[in-house]
């Protein structure tokens, strides 16, 4: 929340928008509206203009109350504002002064609500916010927020296919987990038909002919058949030495192995724990396996895992469908590909109750190592998990993870408009070299910038 006491020392940045707005509400607050929705929310400052040196000087608002009646008429326009995401208690008219204002607290919404757009037409009104400012989405952002959107997962679609672009041998390698794992349900004596049907991974027609749903065709299909189905398709497993060079690599589309998400899976599940103390070994294959559920795989850019001496880091094509914060505090699961997971949980892989991500976090904390940080980035959308396999300041139990650091961060900044290491070692509980390297990764991110006035950072305008 903003102190509006102090108006003067703030300025434009990705979380806050300035408008003079005595002629009426202008045009581009829609924009803004739009973008803050469709990114990490924002307030919107009505009444208020950015001077020479950045910062804000309200102008007084001589009918704020007028605006407001008109602002709640238009985003209840349908046909000009596709959604209304907002409470009564969002709009806010405040007097700093004597001069009066009007404040709009826009959250980031829900995924079933985005994009949220201007006008009727998705791809020519949705907006988002970066440092610079608003930008209008691409066709790929929009078509990405449209597929997130939808109730039923784009995984369990029906394809045009038939059971030979599928991998025999990786049906065999699933079946015989299935027999292992769950023995005496009968799954040794299907046929390959009858059993991706039983497993939701085919479908049989009236004719009889089995076709392979998406996430049959991604978890056991051939490289060169799922590319056709999703071009930006790829897996990329890489072993760094501590002086970058990659010494050991598995990518999808090498020709020497299917390709496919269940044999990348079993190619890597040992290596990417050699070396690793045995208590961490199931949370970081939790880790790997709810990546790579919920990777968008008509994105771009491919799911890539490195494995360094002192950090596993994986990155999946993909927004996130929950809040972060929800998915750190666990129960709620909401996975962007729900046949995916069926067909991993089957064989007893990751977990379909939403507290893969505590569990994980709890068990770094109980270790004493650098706390597991997650990062969502737009532009384009992809998620990092990023697992330090080092000792580092143990945070308290109330505090699981980075992102909720980072959050913390954002919400101090956003109010208090500056923040130094010790402001940050204050509020979190931590150490002062916890809170730099906190500063150092959201400033590399783009989030914030160093002050030019005085020691510290403020938010990136």
């Amino acid at each position: 929340m903003i102190d509006f006491g102090r108006i003067g020392e703030y300025s434009e940045n990705n979380r806050i928008e300035a408008k003079r707005a005595l002629g009426g509400l202008p045009r581009s607050i829609w924009e803004t509206y739009s973008a803050f929705a469709n990114s990490f929310g924002g307030i919107l400052l009505l009444g208020v203009e950015e001077l020479a040196d950045k910062t804000f000087r309200t102008v007084n608002l001589p009918a704020p109350e007028k605006l407001v009646a008109e602002f709640w008429e238009i985003i209840g326009d349908k046909s000009r504002v596709s959604e209304n995401i907002l409470s009564k208690w969002d709009v806010e008219i405040h007097n700093i002064g004597g001069d009066r204002m009007i404040s709009i607290t826009v959250p980031r919404a829900d995924r079933r609500r985005r994009p949220v757009y201007i006008g009727n037409n998705p791809y020519l009104g949705t907006y988002r916010r970066d440092g610079e400012g608003d930008y209008h989405c691409t066709r790929e952002e929009v078509r990405m927020m449209l597929r997130d959107r939808q109730e039923r997962t784009l995984d369990e679609k029906v394809l045009p296919l038939t059971d030979e672009s599928l991998s025999g041998e990786t049906l065999r390698r699933y079946r015989a987990y299935l027999q292992d794992m769950r023995a005496g349900d009968g799954y040794g004596t299907e046929t390959d038909g009858g059993l991706l049907c039983r497993i939701g991974a085919g479908k049989r027609d009236g004719d009889g002919q089995v076709h392979p749903t998406a996430a049959g065709l991604l978890m056991f299909g051939f490289e060169d058949e799922i590319v056709k189905q999703y071009p930006y398709f790829y897996l990329d497993y890489q072993e760094r030495d501590t002086d970058g060079q990659i010494r050991e690599r598995i990518v999808s589309n090498s020709g020497k192995w299917s390709g496919n998400l269940f044999d990348f899976y079993l190619k890597i599940s040992g290596k990417i724990v050699r070396g690793l103390p045995h208590d961490i070994h199931r949370p970081v294959r939790e880790a790997v396996a709810n990546c790579m559920v919920n990777g968008d795989y008509m994105g771009s850019g491919g799911l890539v895992m490195i494995k360094k001496q002192d950090e596993i880091c994986i990155t999946n094509p993909g927004s996130f469908r929950i809040d972060i914060q929800e998915a750190v505090n666990g129960g709620r699961s909401d996975p962007r590909n729900v046949g995916i997971a069926r067909l991993f949980h089957l064989v007893r892989v990751g977990t379909r109750t939403g507290n893969g991500v505590p569990d994980l976090y709890k068990v770094w904390s109980g270790k004493g190592w650098k706390i597991p940080e997650i990062q969502e980035r737009l532009k384009p959308d992809r998620i990092t998990f990023k697992l330090p396999l080092a000792a580092g300041e143990k945070s308290r139990d109330s505090l699981f993870g980075r992102q909720e650091y980072r959050e913390a961060i954002l919400d101090y900044v956003t109010w208090a408009i500056y923040v130094a290491e010790k402001d940050v070692a204050d509020i979190l509980g931590t150490g002062r070299q916890e809170a730099a390297e906190l500063l150092q990764r959201m400033l590399e991110d783009g989030i914030l910038v160093r002050a030019r006035d005085r020691e510290g950072y403020r938010l990136k305008i």
